[in-house]
């Protein structure tokens, strides 16, 4: 198996190598930087990489954002984040760039060396790790970022018979309101989660799958 390292500690990417070359690990490059790792991945793309979160040159999330973009243009290319923070939004968007072969895992909870390595072996397979803390704090962001809070009361109510299937007519005889009203409800709907007219989208699904990913 081919693994690449991102991860701007000299003595941590040199123990990361040493490590995975001791398990039989093939490692392919092992860099410093979020730049350095696209470009090596441009020129040779491995079976799996593990990025570090915050790298040069802000040490914010730059590690974070390039495993995201390797994911969109290389969708069989496992990614396994290794860092000793969450970052809660990233972590999300990554995932939702595709749950298979993703890993994020947290420094100071790699209870073991071989489990570690398993880990690994198992994202390049195309399986999700995540840490358990890793998901209590998606689950504690996504309460706290709750999309459906923008809308009304009402606007919820039609939005959760949306999900449910019903039609128009449907929620109005439901909620005992004209089909008139409900109509406008919808439009409401839209509006406020940003889902504007477009020929290729169906805004009534698209609104149906962001209340179920709410719940």
């Amino acid at each position: 198996m081919r693994v690449m390292i991102a991860e701007d500690s000299v003595l941590l990417r040199e123990g990361l190598t040493g490590i995975f070359t001791r398990f039989g690990l093939e490692v392919t490059a092992a860099v410093g930087s979020a730049v350095e790792l696209l470009r090596a991945v441009a020129e040779d793309v491995p079976d799996v990489v593990v990025v570090d979160v915050r790298m040069p040159p802000d040490f914010t999330d730059e590690g974070l954002r390039a495993a995201i973009r390797l994911r969109g243009e290389h969708p069989r290319l496992g990614v396994v984040v290794l860092s000793q923070f969450v970052e809660a939004a990233a972590a999300g968007e990554l995932l939702e760039a595709g749950v298979r072969g993703v890993g994020y895992l947290l420094k100071d909870r790699v209870g073991a060396v071989s489990g570690f390595v398993e880990s690994v072996r198992a994202v390049a397979g195309g399986a999700t790790v995540i840490d358990p803390d890793v998901v209590h704090q998606l689950l504690v962001h996504r309460r706290a970022h709750d999309p459906l809070d923008v809308l009304s009361p009402r606007e919820r109510e039609v939005l959760t018979l949306i999900a449910e299937g019903r039609s128009n007519g449907a929620i109005a005889g439901r909620l005992y309101v004209s089909e008139a009203a409900v109509a406008k409800h919808v439009t409401g709907v839209y509006t406020k989660l940003g889902l504007g007219p477009d020929p290729g989208d169906h805004r009534r699904v698209l609104a149906a799958l962001t209340y179920l990913r709410s719940r």
